[in-house]
């Protein structure tokens, strides 16, 4: 038994989850072989017959974007039962992957309908979304999605069927020994993408001596390896990656460094609310000090001119002492009104609006707006 091809050095294999490096191994018509056999790992699991044989479909869309000129998906491929299989690799997190796998499947379902054709000539359409970040709220690296009825679970129709694949998951179930590729043929081949981690300038050995070990008893994934060992030794290729490796990074950068300032953006605000806040509570306190030290000074105020009152009425007859009390009454009325609109004057003097004004000193708007004419 041959032994795998070592062109080049375990640090020096591309990433498999950078696109072009996925769509040159998987996507190759050379390659066929192992593109249906890694499908076939990956549908599995969904219930659906083994695929015998794919054909692989170029299909270019409409601009997705503003400055797009078009939209090329990864890899398409039609079976022999014909259903569409549209396989995604995304490296960066774009945070609208759900919304762009639904609007995939569906210009990939539509486009083959002609003027004439009946719909249910249409057919099904796989798509398969190979995740280098986390996205469902779930544990399982391997999840997917039917059309059923809400409460008895059963099917609508299996035009339908969107499968995500989250790699953190899958390398995290590695670490924690959950994962058996000798007998996992699906761990088998997600574990060969995840070898390379360029994200993290992360390779992982001992994966890849583990599934040396396999292939040399799988001939399908010995043949994915040395033809992976070539792609990564051909200089050309090897150009190509570089270039769209930096192309990701750089704009995972730019979306990092933007995530950074927003969050700059909302510490700052959230600090000057705080700001702002504690100086509102400042002012209330102040302002609620001056009006119960000014309470306190016509309480006093008031209490002296009631003792005055009430010792010069003892003085006079009770006739005497009805006046006083009248007079006395008139004139608490008349000084609270006076401090009143004297507390109003300071407040207008402060920049208080006219309705808090009126809130706080008990005056009608009018006497309000006609104090704040005067002081002007």
């Amino acid at each position: 038994m041959t032994k795998l091809l070592k062109r080049v050095s375990l640090d020096k294999l591309m990433d498999l989850k950078i696109d072009f490096a996925f769509k040159a191994l998987f996507g190759n018509e050379k390659n066929k072989e192992i593109t249906v056999v890694f499908l076939n790992a990956i549908l599995q699991k969904a219930g659906r017959d083994p695929i015998q044989s794919i054909s692989f479909l170029n299909i270019e869309f409409s601009g997705e974007y503003k400055h797009d000129k078009s939209s090329r998906l990864d890899i398409l491929a039609i079976t022999d039962k014909k259903e569409q299989v549209n396989i995604e690799i995304q490296f960066s997190n774009e945070y609208d992957m759900v919304k762009r796998t639904i609007y995939y499947w569906s210009r990939i379902y539509a486009a083959p309908m002609k003027k004439g054709m009946s719909y249910r000539q249409l057919q099904p359409v796989i798509s398969i979304n190979i995740l280098n970040f986390p996205l469902l709220k779930t544990k399982k690296f391997h999840t997917i999605f039917h059309l059923k009825e809400q409460e008895e679970l059963f099917p609508l129709t299996d035009v339908m069927e969107l499968h995500f694949i989250e790699m953190s998951k899958l390398i995290q179930d590695w670490k924690e020994n959950k994962l058996d590729p000798w007998s996992d043929v699906l761990a088998r081949w997600l574990l060969m993408l995840g070898i390379v981690d360029q994200r993290d300038q992360t390779v992982y050995e001992k994966i890849y001596l583990e599934l040396e070990e396999i292939a040399m008893k799988d001939e399908t994934l010995k043949s994915a390896f040395n033809r992976w060992d070539e792609l990564s030794a051909t200089q050309e290729e090897r150009l190509e990656y570089e270039a769209r490796l930096k192309d990701l990074l750089d704009k995972e950068s730019v979306v990092i460094e933007a995530e950074l300032r927003k969050q700059e953006v909302r510490a700052e605000m959230e600090a000057r609310n705080q700001e702002l806040r504690a100086e509102m509570e400042a002012r209330n306190q102040e302002m609620q000090a001056e009006m119960q030290a000014r309470n306190q000074e016509m309480q006093a105020e008031m209490q002296a001119r009631n003792q005055k009152a009430l010792a010069e009425a003892e003085a006079r007859n009770q006739e005497a002492l009805a006046k006083a009390k009248a007079e006395a009454e008139a004139t608490k009325q008349k000084a609270v009104q006076q401090m009143n609109e004297q507390f109003a004057l300071k407040l207008l003097e402060r920049g208080t609006n006219i309705e808090t004004t009126s809130e706080l000193t008990g005056l009608p708007l009018q006497a309000i707006e006609a104090l704040n004419r005067k002081r002007s």
